[in-house]
């Protein structure tokens, strides 16, 4: 299927969407909750499977089967066109982060990412699975045993949280990675997991039992801040888990929301 060709635009720093514009009959295909907002001419669809549309029912029943294994929704949401004029329709950053602009077609056509990052895609790109072909890399890897894989010669994004990394590794080079930080590579980069070697490292270091590492040839993109990270931290902040809410707002604020120094005078969270 011939990929729909979509200029785009990305905007803001911190929290970006990124606006895609389409011609007339032209289509994008966005993940579930991520549209921001469209022109009036655009054409909400909600499809079964990954949205590419090949190969009839059973291609639909494969694409959807894919979607399931990688945590998704078994359903996209195609944005068409269907008026006389461009069009454009925004797909927002989930959290902070870069949105990242992918040509598969200067990237040879296929992309490995988290299951997490896909943002949105032109219509045609086909969002699949790829298995991890070492145990260990699926049982301990933090991106688990299967990672999504984009393909086709058309434009995708992705998003990666907190600040980006892109380098291009040589032949033979090797980067040790936190687990959670890999945000996608090209199929070229051989992935796979090192158990950190030290038993006082793996135990109270804080980075975990083992690292990523990825070898080239083959451009590598990492990201500051994986949800799992930025997750973890608003749990064990909040009251209820135990966090402490220290010096937050107003006395005013605090009286109201029990947030501030009466609410937590009142929590037994004085000094």
């Amino acid at each position: 299927m011939a990929m729909d060709v979509v200029d785009y635009e990305i905007f803001g720093n911190e929290m970006q969407y990124v606006e895609v514009e389409l011609d007339p009959g032209e289509a994008a295909v966005g993940e579930a909750g991520a549209m921001m907002y469209m022109q009036s001419d655009i054409q909400m669809d909600t499809v079964f499977g990954d949205g590419s549309q090949q190969g009839g029912l059973f291609g639909k029943l494969m694409g959807a089967g894919k979607r399931l294994l990688t945590g998704e929704t078994l359903f996209t949401t195609v944005f068409q066109n269907t008026g006389r004029s461009k069009q454009r329709v925004a797909f927002a950053a989930p959290y902070p982060g870069k949105i990242l602009p992918m040509n598969l077609a200067e990237l040879g056509g296929t992309l490995l990412c988290q299951k997490d990052a896909f943002l949105c895609a032109a219509k045609g790109v086909s969002l699949g699975i790829a298995f991890q072909k070492k145990l260990g890399t699926g049982l301990f890897g933090g991106e688990g045993f299967i990672l999504q894989k984009l393909d086709g010669d058309g434009m995708a994004f992705i998003h990666a949280g907190g600040t980006l990394m892109e380098r291009t590794l040589a032949p033979g080079e090797m980067m040790r990675v936190d687990t959670g930080c890999v945000v996608a590579y090209q199929p070229g980069v051989d992935f796979d997991i090192q158990y950190v070697g030290k038993i006082k490292s793996a135990l109270f270091g804080g980075e975990g039992l083992f690292f990523a590492t990825l070898r080239g040839p083959g451009k590598i993109w990492l990201q500051s801040l994986p949800l799992s990270r930025l997750a973890n931290r608003i749990m064990a902040s909040a009251p209820a888990a135990g966090g402490r809410s220290v010096g937050e707002g107003s006395m005013l604020g605090g009286a109201v929301l029990g947030g501030g120094l009466l609410g937590g005078l009142l929590g037994g969270e004085s000094d």
